[in-house]
């Protein structure tokens, strides 16, 4: 099992990478904000037709154009849910959402969370996910994309109040990014099986003669978008455990790179706008080391299982309960570590039945912020936060100048990245506290204890790291649970643009000064066990106590102490 593990990860890591140092390198393009050969006209086409001017924002005309454009896309999506039953596309008939569904959904994936307080099959009309939720698929990524673009020119550009245009960076990634990624991806799920189609559902006699309705559907478009732009949420139920979803170990496979795809080349590319590839590596580095010690983790939890189970024999104590039997323990650990990881939430097997211990480490990876690979640019601009938290805390230890890329890093920078690290927490612990205080809140739970404690936890964290994996056993369907979650969802992916933003307008206006003896290298194997240390102290820090009321109880319980 040992070697399975090892094979599986280091092949994964070696096509990861292969595919991401080509694609990364394509993106500085755009980072850049160079123009893509021969497309140059198709630009001006859309940005004529929307009335969109060509010029560079500073931080605040950047900031107020990212809030308004997703301020009306939620306004859109909003009233797509609210009327469904109005609209065409709805072969089953499917009513509108209840108003606080409909406000829970559309705050999901306007925020990148797609959390999923419905079975999508018989909630979703086909209408409603491909014109409402797979847009917001598209434009919810490219957003994260584009806030890191902003902060990345921060660091590379000197002594100017521009940061670049919001319009013309959210249509370039769109365009040139997401949508050719998105159709090839698709046509490779179509060729293994996964379906593409506008037709009712299905009733069909199994081979028990039991009745039973195939939900049909645009999947395969929406599947491939769901994955790239670590989004999430799927048209059924059981997600990517559903055959139709994810129908192969070859699927699976694709699946799980193409949610680390952009996140690990958009590594690439920060090292290559600064100029100094080194950097960028740095950074993988990390982020790299700290997934792959998770997942190990997971997969030893998972294997080892119930040790009560152990007399019936080591096959017998292995945690299957759960798990999709077709891709195997090992295959379901690594998906639930890359969905945590990345901030993506798509999920083949149910988190609410790993072990304690292997439970634990996704709820931790999205409490640790979203940075190991993250979301399709926020995982980044995240670290990059971390970063510069790091470069500080080591220069005043050491006594050295605190810089990052030849800027100096100020009392400023400090302030908006300690208010940028500090929202999230706030928004779990805040949360979890009052979902544990209320009735309305406990009574969603479906199982006492620490196990019940690591739901509500679970949950909170999801939504407010932007992630939208679920636990499981927890009736989230409710007004309380669904206000609750939209608020930290909400909170937690808008309110860090503001510090951000401000923390890149405050770079990009300073000059850069040469390295000298008093520099502190950002580079290399210490610089990388810094960032390591820096991410994983603050979220211990953070986070530990709460834990400590959920898994770690429950796993000293499973141990018998």
């Amino acid at each position: 099992m040992a070697a399975e593990a090892f094979l599986l990860l280091a092949c994964f890591m070696a096509v990861l990478l292969l595919l991401a140092k080509p694609l990364g390198d394509f993106i500085t393009t755009l980072a850049a904000d160079r123009s893509v050969t021969g497309l140059n006209g198709l630009e001006r086409l859309i940005w004529r037709s929307c009335g969109v001017q060509d010029q560079e924002m500073n931080w605040r005309h950047y900031l107020l154009a990212i809030l308004l454009f997703n301020l009306l896309g939620l306004l859109v999506l909003l009233v797509v849910l609210l009327y469904q039953d109005n609209l065409p596309l709805n072969p089953q008939h499917l009513p509108g959402l209840s108003w606080h569904l409909a406000i829970n959904t559309a705050i999901s994936f306007v925020s990148n969370t797609n959390w999923q307080s419905y079975s999508g099959e018989t909630t979703i009309s086909y209408f409603s996910e491909m014109v409402g939720l797979a847009v917001q698929n598209f434009l919810s990524a490219a957003t994260g994309i584009a806030v890191l673009f902003a902060l990345m020119r921060g660091f590379a550009r000197r002594s100017t109040t521009n940061l670049g245009n919001a319009w013309r960076d959210l249509t370039r990634i769109n365009l040139y990014l997401l949508l050719p990624l998105s159709l090839l991806m698709a046509l490779f799920l179509v060729s293994q099986g996964v379906i593409q189609n506008l037709n009712p559902y299905v009733a069909v006699k199994t081979l028990e003669g039991v009745q039973q309705t195939l939900p049909m559907g645009p999947v395969a478009s929406q599947e491939a978008i769901k994955m790239l732009g670590t989004n999430g949420g799927g048209l059924f139920n059981a997600n990517s455990a559903h055959p139709f979803e994810n129908p192969t170990a070859l699927t699976n496979f694709v699946e799980m790179l193409a949610i680390f795809l952009i996140p690990a080349a958009l590594c690439f590319t920060f090292g290559n706008l600064v100029r100094d590839r080194r950097q960028g590596n740095t950074i993988l580095w990390a982020m790299s080391i700290m997934f792959l010690l998770a997942a190990v983790v997971v997969m030893y939890a998972e294997v080892q299982g119930n040790p009560h189970l152990m007399p019936l024999g080591a096959d017998s104590a292995m945690n299957w309960e759960g798990k999709e039997a077709r891709f195997g323990l090992l295959n379901s650990s690594l998906f639930a570590v890359i969905t945590t990881a990345a901030s993506c939430g798509a999920v083949n097997a149910m988190h609410d039945s790993f072990t304690a211990l292997g439970g634990m480490i996704p709820l931790w990876l999205m409490q640790l912020g979203e940075v190991v690979f993250g979301g399709v640019g926020s995982g980044l601009y995240g670290m990059l936060m971390s970063v510069v938290l790091a470069v500080f805390i080591s220069g005043l230890m050491i006594g050295r100048t605190p810089e990052y890329l030849g800027k100096k890093i100020g009392v400023p920078e400090m302030k908006m990245a300690a208010i940028y690290i500090l929202i999230t927490p706030a928004l779990v612990l805040l949360g979890t506290a009052l979902a544990m205080l209320t009735e309305a809140g406990r009574s969603a739970m479906a199982n006492p204890g620490p196990h019940g404690f690591s739901e509500v936890l679970y949950a909170v964290s999801s939504a407010a790291n932007n992630n939208g994996s679920a636990f499981g056993g927890l009736s989230a369907n409710t007004p309380f649970w669904n206000l609750l979650l939209a608020v930290a969802m909400l909170l937690g992916r808008f309110a860090p643009f503001v510090p951000l933003l401000m923390m890149a307008g405050s770079l990009a206006a300073r000059k850069s000064q040469p390295a000298s003896p008093g520099t502190l290298p950002t580079h290399g194997a210490l610089f990388v066990a810094l960032i390591i240390g820096t991410v994983v102290l603050v979220g211990a820090l953070t986070f530990i106590p709460s834990l400590a009321l959920g898994p770690v109880i429950e796993h000293l319980q499973l141990l018998g102490q």
